[in-house]
């Protein structure tokens, strides 16, 4: 079980503790604390609890899911411009065929490390960033040792250069879109609002068994949404994950096509 899970089995935990709270409360108090105007007030703080809850709730499965949203469209842009960069040193000529052959094993070593290794997302960050930078030193050394000598192939060159660059700032970008992805006083604050808020419940019911069970799948629901919001946040691991199609998509391109120049010679 992951974090998210755990933490989402704690929240169902202490909503249905703070419901229980309530009807036990409800049976211990005398009928004066529980009913007119009491009750009318409880019904007043339980309605803006519960308009605070789903508010807050919805802005932050949202903003989770911008965030899983955002790393699938940084995917496909990295898979866009690592196609690009082959076929910039593929225009360049056989000269650059080592410089093909490096980008395609590094391309499938980032696959590999992501999505066939049971990764947490701080170390997908730390992973990516030092690829990023490993990638760039690579690829730049290897296109400083071409010496071109037509105009086609300067061409060429320069814009393998500008690609490199270009996929070195997006897995940046990448790695840092994931710290502090989640803000985690802002999830305490509203399962405090959701314990609250049981609780209110449970004082204006009746302690049965109909009320138990409407509060187990009520605390269930709101387990649910935080599990939402810290999967979501994390796409590179848990239930909803980052699709690697795109990068795959691109790795078995330049295979072929690197098999394709090879039977040509």
């Amino acid at each position: 079980m992951g974090a998210p899970e755990k933490f989402a089995c704690a929240v169902a935990l202490a909503v249905f503790a703070g419901g229980a709270i309530g009807l036990i409360l409800q049976r211990l108090l005398p009928d004066e604390f529980t009913t007119g105007g009491p009750r009318d007030m409880i019904g007043a703080v339980v309605g803006l609890l519960t308009l605070l809850s789903a508010l807050v709730l919805g802005l932050l499965i949202w903003t989770a899911f911008g965030v899983y949203a955002g790393q699938n469209l940084a995917v496909q842009t990295l898979a866009a411009k690592v196609l690009q960069l082959d076929l910039a040193l593929t225009d360049y000529g056989p000269e650059a065929s080592g410089g093909r052959a490096l980008l395609r094993q590094e391309l499938a070593k980032t696959l590999d490390a992501i999505w066939n290794a049971n990764l947490s997302d701080s170390e997908f960050a730390a992973h990516n960033l030092a690829a990023a930078i490993s990638n760039l030193r690579h690829q730049d050394g290897l296109l400083r040792s071409l010496g071109p000598s037509t105009d086609d192939e300067k061409q060429a060159l320069a814009s393998a250069r500008q690609t490199i660059n270009s996929i070195g700032q997006s897995r940046l970008q990448m790695s840092f879109a994931l710290y502090g992805a989640v803000s985690y006083p802002l999830v305490y604050v509203v399962v405090g609002w959701g314990v609250a808020l049981f609780c209110g419940f449970g004082l204006m019911s009746k302690g049965n068994a109909m009320s138990v069970v409407a509060l187990v799948f009520g605390a269930l629901a709101v387990a649910s949404a935080i599990y939402l919001i810290l999967d979501l946040s994390s796409p590179y691991s848990g239930l909803f994950r980052t699709s690697p199609a795109p990068l795959q998509q691109v790795l078995a391109q330049m295979s072929q096509g690197q098999g394709a120049v090879g039977g040509s010679r």
